[in-house]
């Protein structure tokens, strides 16, 4: 049977605690590689089997960690399979093992802008709309520089004017972002946002980044749905597209109109693009 359709017939927990089980056996195959390695490394002449023991340690930490997301997200599902509370969301999990209560994934094209999102929470989900709307923020400036940052209190506003008001109106003083490693791009950003300044970064933010990859972006059971949770700009995408047609303009010039009318508006910018869509709004 076809392992996605398989997963399909079983409940959200389920899913998470197979993909874990998964990830645990590639980490022990791992770990196993590097010790064959390590004993090379220990012969004259073979001392270039330690960096490969070190790669292979790294990746086994790397698959655990994504394991340690997975069971985390497992147990939350168990509960909401059993029909208790809410749908829990992947993101919440990966919030809380980044230290804060607050992150988003966000999937970028070439030119760093967004394509998708998950979100922890509704906060997360209005700041990384207001970096989509204004285009520019943290996110978009770890995956042009390819390298993480940390800006925090003031600095924020001075280095993202706009941006930095509208953070400090949702009460966050302080952000993270971290590209998602990929071998010959970035394909996605990890963003924290935390209420309270602080002279550093979460700790564990690259380890969080790291274990991430494989479960959105890479790796055999890659969910670049994440459970359901990734909000695709296809209809942003779509508006623009049809503006650019009818205004005879470039695409990226009739998204600026959209995400301007969104802007003045105060309302998500899929508002504004489903309008449009639907006929029900003109943009000149």
């Amino acid at each position: 049977m076809d392992p996605q359709r398989r997963e399909e017939d079983l409940s959200l927990a389920a899913v998470a605690r197979r993909r874990a089980v998964l990830a645990r056996e590639r980490a022990d195959r791992a770990e196993a590689a590097a010790e064959r390695h390590e004993l090379l490394a220990k012969e004259p002449g073979r001392e270039f089997h330690a960096h490969l023991a070190q790669t292979h340690r790294r990746t086994a930490a790397c698959h655990r960690a994504s394991a340690q997301l997975q069971e985390n997200f497992a147990r939350r599902a168990a509960q909401w399979d059993q029909s208790c509370g809410t749908r829990p969301r992947f993101m919440t999990g990966v919030a809380e093992a980044c230290g804060t209560s607050s992150a988003a994934v966000t999937l970028v094209d070439a030119g760093q802008n967004q394509l998708a999102i998950a979100v922890s929470d509704e906060q997360s989900r209005a700041a990384q709309e207001l970096e989509f709307v204004l285009g520019n923020g943290p996110t978009r400036d770890a995956a042009a520089a390819r390298r993480p940052l940390h800006v925090s209190g003031r600095a924020i506003a001075a280095r993202w004017p706009g941006y930095g008001a509208g953070l400090a109106s949702l009460g966050i003083a302080s952000v993270a972002a971290l590209p998602l490693p990929s071998q010959d791009s970035c394909m996605g950003v990890l963003t924290v946002f935390d209420p309270q300044p602080g002279p550093g970064g979460p700790a564990d933010l690259a380890e969080v980044a790291a274990a991430l990859t494989p479960i959105v972006l890479l790796g055999p059971d890659a969910d670049a749905g994440l459970y359901g949770e990734i909000d695709i700009r296809a209809t942003v995408l779509h508006a623009a597209a049809m503006l650019s047609a009818q205004l005879s303009r470039p695409a990226d010039d009739a998204l600026a109109l959209i995400k301007a009318r969104a802007f003045a508006e105060e309302v998500p910018i899929e508002t504004v693009a489903r309008q449009i869509v639907h006929g029900d709004l003109k943009l000149d």
